[in-house]
């Protein structure tokens, strides 16, 4: 892995720019929310990395919450009952953490060192932001991607119910998107990173396609399994075992289930986040009940340039 270059940057020096749902600042090539710079900044500085860490990195509204709820449950499967389980009670954005955004409301991010090993860890940080004892380490990555149409107005959807009172149009929102003016954005950028990267480190950075894990999630449930060296034996196999985790981590199975339907994720100052708005359709395509075939060839020209001679392509 290509090493991230020491920041040379504080955040607060750089100029912020409004528009978005929250203002973003450009953080080397990248756009992101303030606190979320800051807070980028001292993980990269302070974060230890473990060799057996593994670290599920998405774009934001590309599947996280999916994957979280795979991961979490391939690894832990021996210690779980199906009946019993964890994502019964739990929220799958509270299973795994992220290296860069608190949970629970806490102040810091020093209680992702209590964590044992092996760690499960989440970031929405692109690969050249990412702790430089990430690569150090050699450890693991788990990269999902999905169509920037259906992310776009995935995302449109989840920040405008997480500020209502910052509430952007689509025709707005779409315009900023292209301009990779979104959080964590341009998402094609993000995206190559670890396209290039599990190119040249397939056995150390696993990259799945948000559309082909939806048609076929068994399949995805065993290459992730083997991926993070907990591969299914025979006996698993014989009793289904990775059928009942795909259809245990399903959107229709999480999205239906009480815990992730009711309550506050998180509350602060003019920002909420439901539990339920994690779950609003998941599905493929979704996009052309909300924007016409123009913005949506504009979207796939964008990417046909950005990915041009990479070997990658939606």
């Amino acid at each position: 892995m290509e090493q991230p270059k020491k920041p040379s940057s504080e955040p607060t020096e750089l100029p912020t720019k409004e528009g978005s749902w929250l203002p973003l600042v450009p953080y080397k090539n990248y756009w992101l929310e303030v606190h979320l710079a800051h807070n980028t900044m001292r993980v990269q500085e302070s974060f230890q990395a473990r060799p057996d860490d593994t670290i599920l990195a998405t774009s934001p509204k590309c599947g996280t919450t999916w994957l979280k709820a795979l991961a979490f449950t391939i690894v832990n499967r021996s210690k779980h009952s199906f009946d019993e389980h964890p994502l019964l009670a739990q929220h799958p954005q509270a299973v795994v953490p992220y290296i860069e955004m608190p949970a629970d409301g806490r102040r810091d991010l020093s209680y992702i060192d209590e964590i044992p090993s092996p760690r499960l860890l989440a970031t929405h940080l692109p690969l050249s932001l990412l702790p430089r004892s990430i690569a150090e380490q050699g450890c693991r990555i788990v990269y999902i991607t999905r169509d920037p149409k259906d992310a776009f107005i995935s995302t449109w959807h989840f920040k405008n119910k997480m500020h209502p009172r910052s509430f952007i149009g689509l025709d707005d929102a779409f315009d900023m998107f292209c301009d990779g003016f979104v959080n964590y954005g341009p998402c094609w950028e993000h995206t190559l990173e670890y396209w290039k990267e599990s190119q040249a480190r397939p056995d150390g950075c696993l990259f799945f396609r948000y559309e082909e894990m939806m048609r076929e999630p068994v399949e995805h449930v065993r290459k992730l399994a083997a991926f993070l060296g907990a591969p299914f034996t025979g006996e698993e196999e014989d009793a289904k075992l990775p059928e009942q985790v795909a259809k245990l981590c399903s959107f229709g199975n999480l999205a239906g289930l009480r815990v992730n339907q009711t309550g506050d994720f998180m509350r602060k100052e003019d920002m909420v986040v439901e539990k339920s708005t994690f779950f609003r359709k998941g599905k493929v395509g979704d996009w052309r009940n909300y924007m016409d075939e123009e913005k949506g060839r504009k979207l796939d020209r964008i990417s046909e340039e950005k990915f041009k001679g990479s070997g990658f392509a939606y």
